[in-house]
Parts: C-alpha cells; sequence; structure tokens
C-alpha cells in the first residue's frame, strides 16, 4: 500500500526524544531519505530503531493535543463524558456522524497505526543484521509485540483492513494492498503476541518496554474480541498466576507521576519525562479542567455506588475547595455553569496532578497516559470467566479483589448471582473502575451495546434535544477517504459509507 511508506523512518530519524511534545519529534536525517546503506550498520542502530518504534505512541491524534494515545479523548465517544469542543472528534462524531472524511481518531489511528507498521515491519526485516542472542531475541519480541498492537487497533476499530508484513524496501510501490477480514487480523495479532510473549522478559513493567505480562495482556483483549472466552480467561489467569503485577494501594496514584514510578498495576503505557517530554499544555492542562474538554455526565456519576470513593477520586463536585484540591483559586474559573463550562456536569481530577494550582498555558505536565493497568485484567478474566462457566469462587475473587483494594474497600458482591446479573455486575465495575482511560468505547462495541447505550443518549440535560448519534454501521469505521482514492480500485470502503 504506496501511501504508507513515504513516513516509513519516521521513528528511526526521530529515535532520540528531545524535544517537547509540542514540536515535531527531532529528526536528524529526512524522514524519506534514511535507507539501509546508511543504516543498520552497529547495535546503536539497532537500540535507536527500537526507540523509534516506541515513539510511534507520541503520534499526532488529530485536531487536539499531540497523542493520539492521550486516551481520556476515548470518552468522549461514549455516554460518559460530554466535550464543549471536538477534542479526538468525538463531539462531531456523536452529533455529525461518522464519515470517510471525518478527522481526529477516526483518521489519525488508521494513519499513525500504518506508519508504525511501516517502521516495525523494516526493524523485524533488518534487526539480525546487527543483533544476535538473547538481545536479538527481545528486541524482535517487542517488534512482533508493537506490531500486534497497532493491528488490534485497527481490527477493533475498522474491522476488514489491509495486512502488511514485508519490508517496505521490497514492495512495489505502483500496487495496492486489498483488505484482509477482521478475523484474518486478529488471528494475525494472536500469532504475533504469541512470538512476543515466548520473547520478552518475564517481569513487572517499569515503563516504557513491553514486557511478558504486557503481551499477554493484549492477548486477552484480542482473545475477547473473538469470544474466544476460556482462551481468553485462561490468559488473564496466567498474569494473575504469575505473580509480576498487583493492584495499587492507592488508586489515584496510577495517573499521576510519581505514583506510576512505583505502581505495580501498571501494565502498559506512554511515558513522559519532563522537561524533554511533556503534554501539550492545551492537550491535557488547558483542554481538561479550563474549558470543559472531558467533563462526566450525570449518568456516569450516577454509576457510582453510594460511598464508591473512585468517585471523589476521579472528578471535582460543586462545593470542592483546595482541601479537595480544586485547582482554581478563583471559583467562577471552570466553575459548572460558569462561562464554558456547562451546569451539571463534572471536572476531572483523574491526571490533573494533586497541588497543580490555575492550570494553563505553559504548565508542563508529565503524568504517563496508562494503556494497561492489571485492576483492567482481573475485570476481564471475571468477565471471560463468566461468559465461558457461569460466576464461580474465581470470578467473585477477582472482581471482589477490585472492590476491596485499600482506599476503595467496597463491599463484596452478593453471593448467588445469575450469570447474566454477574455479567452486569462486570460492566458496571469496569465502568466506574475505568473511566477517562480510553477503555469504555471498545467495551461497548465488544459487548455489542454500544446502540444501546449512546445512540439517542443526552450528555447534556440542559439541551435534552441534545442526542447522540451511533448506527449499526459505526461497528466498522471507514477507511479514510484519501486512502480509498489513493487505491483505486484495489482498496474498498467498508459497507455504509
Amino acid at each position: 500500500m504506496k501511501i504508507f511508506y513515504k513516513f516509513l523512518f519516521t521513528g528511526l530519524a526521530a529515535a532520540t526524544l528531545s524535544t517537547s511534545c509540542k514540536k515535531d519529534l527531532l529528526e536528524v536525517n529526512p524522514r524519506d531519505q534514511l535507507s539501509t546503506t546508511v543504516f543498520w550498520k552497529s547495535e546503536r542502530d539497532a537500540d535507536l530503531a527500537l526507540t523509534g518504534l516506541y515513539n510511534y505512541l507520541y503520534a499526532s491524534g488529530g485536531n487536539w493535543g499531540c497523542s493520539q494515545y492521550e486516551i481520556m479523548g476515548w470518552d468522549s465517544y461514549t455516554d460518559d463524558v460530554y466535550s464543549q469542543h471536538d477534542y479526538g472528534g468525538g463531539r462531531s462524531a456523536t452529533s455529525s456522524g461518522i464519515t470517510p472524511t471525518s478527522g481526529g481518531y477516526i483518521y489519525s489511528y488508521y494513519e499513525n497505526n500504518y506508519r508504525a507498521l511501516a517502521a516495525i515491519n523494516s526493524f523485524l526485516a533488518n534487526i539480525d543484521k546487527v543483533l544476535s542472542g538473547d538481545k536479538l531475541t527481545q528486541y524482535k519480541a517487542e517488534g512482533h509485540f508493537l506490531r500486534a498492537f497497532n493491528y488490534l487497533y485497527l481490527a477493533q476499530l475498522y474491522g476488514n483492513v489491509p495486512l502488511i508484513t514485508a519490508d517496505p524496501f521490497t514492495l512495489d510501490f505502483n500496487k495496492g494492498v486489498a483488505k484482509s477480514s477482521k478475523a484474518d487480523i486478529l488471528k494475525f495479532v494472536l500469532d504475533e503476541l504469541d512470538i512476543a510473549i515466548a520473547g520478552l522478559p518475564d517481569q513487572g513493567y517499569t515503563g516504557g518496554h513491553a514486557v511478558k505480562g504486557t503481551a499477554l495482556g493484549y492477548k486477552v483483549r484480542a482473545l475477547l474480541e473473538l469470544k474466544q472466552y476460556a482462551a481468553a480467561a485462561a490468559a488473564a489467569k496466567q498474569i494473575i498466576d504469575g505473580n509480576k503485577f498487583s493492584l495499587n494501594s492507592n488508586y489515584a496514584a496510577n495517573f499521576y507521576k510519581a505514583g506510576q514510578r512505583t505502581s505495580q498495576e501498571i501494565m502498559f503505557s506512554v511515558v513522559y519525562l519532563a522537561p524533554n517530554i511533556v503534554h501539550a499544555d492545551a492537550a491535557l492542562n488547558v483542554a481538561m479542567h479550563r474549558w470543559g474538554g472531558f467533563v462526566g455526565t450525570q449518568n456516569l456519576i450516577d454509576e457510582y455506588e453510594a460511598g464508591d470513593p473512585r468517585m471523589t477520586m476521579t472528578w471535582f463536585f460543586a462545593g470542592d475547595g483546595a482541601d479537595k484540591g480544586w485547582p482554581f483559586d478563583d471559583p467562577a474559573v471552570a466553575s459548572p455553569g460558569r462561562a464554558e463550562w456547562p451546569a451539571n456536569f463534572y471536572i476531572p481530577k483523574k491526571w490533573l496532578t494533586p497541588g497543580v494550582r490555575n492550570p494553563d498555558y505553559g504548565l508542563q505536565g508529565d503524568n504517563d497516559f496508562v494503556l494497561l493497568r492489571y485492576a483492567d485484567i482481573k475485570l476481564l478474566y471475571a468477565e471471560a470467566q463468566n461468559e465461558a462457566v457461569g460466576p464461580d469462587a474465581s470470578v467473585y475473587e477477582q472482581v471482589n479483589e477490585v472492590r476491596n483494594r485499600p482506599g476503595v474497600e467496597m463491599p463484596a458482591l452478593p453471593v448467588g448471582l445469575s450469570q447474566a446479573e454477574m455479567r452486569e455486575r462486570i460492566r458496571h465495575e469496569r465502568r466506574v473502575e475505568l473511566p477517562l482511560e480510553g477503555i469504555r468505547y471498545f467495551d461497548l462495541r465488544r459487548w455489542g451495546i454500544a446502540k444501546e447505550k449512546i445512540n439517542g443518549f443526552a450528555p447534556n440535560p440542559a439541551f435534552p434535544d441534545i442526542r447522540l448519534k451511533y448506527e449499526d454501521k459505526y461497528e466498522f469505521w471507514p477507511l479514510p477517504q484519501r486512502e480509498i482514492d489513493r487505491n483505486k480500485g484495489v482498496l474498498e470502503q467498508n459497507t455504509g459509507y
């Protein structure tokens, strides 16, 4: 697919991040001219190339911020969050609808994931020129994990997409590539993850590079996408039995830099480090906390059980002052019901570093965006096991451990639940445990209830006639129109667009 490969070496030329996320990544050579004649000559080239592959996690997310993995943007596609603006494209997608010319995540995930895949394919085709032994095994395993990671997003969002694994230098750029089925893409993802699982270190995650548990976690997600519940439960159980991860005794600490450094709950993340790698200020501090970019809906707030402390760990409420972490000295700023803030909404506390005062332009945040947590895996085990065999003791155990963690300490689930009742309890627990973490949109689609929950939902009680849109065809997003145009006669648009 010729269009994707002009950006092949962004990751190689930009392998060392030494600039703010507000600027392009450092390029030491033109991105379309770095070739095998000047690269793959030393072990250092392998290190640079691998770093470059992870740098795609900072790829542009479209019309807001710096990274498409600013995961809170996903919640504006759901009933959890109302956005005053169009960060990530969620507001336009749920109001005007999704089309082949949509921007935001609808375009950027397709474009950026294929850019990443081009670099990964080249990496895997050339890495054995400069490495051998255990280091080669691990580096190749990381490459296979990242290839699975990118293809999993493509399969979940677009369904049937081109499957390209060859080194771009061997491709005929005059030919296009037709789509493979979602099932075939997911089978490929599972094969890649198995290679990664065999070669990655079996240890806890320390930030940045994937480990065995990371790959196993994404295998759980891929198997659930295929509704292979017994296999998904087995993969999740392997993580649980491995004892490399544990629930953080401080739930909120998973989302702030100081706690993230030592959290054994985090299994994969987009790593930031001030002053060189920081969030674009408008992406996080301003968008979330001054402009009402991602405000919690009343529907979500009503989902929390009485006394669930995760509610006040995630959202600010009317009357919260400095003692509750309210970040503004002037209460008229970012106060619900004033200026750009709609009434009856809740400003996010999650992701805002405690103690920050008056977040505004210029504030350099470097909290990591957590893409996979151990709590998620425990709840996914419960979901898979419940679907496979029903609510046995192990299902109760995993859900209750998430509910009972220190600092949360919610009561255990009632005994005697039916499979259907347990299913609803697990779905409830995922909603209140994982808001603003880019999870619910994928959950709703996987469960087959996205249309039920999103279509017709009125997010702003002040305007009950304004309702969200979700059509059946959205189960497969459209491929960007520019890619269809560039591959006429070969690449077909998804049905309904």
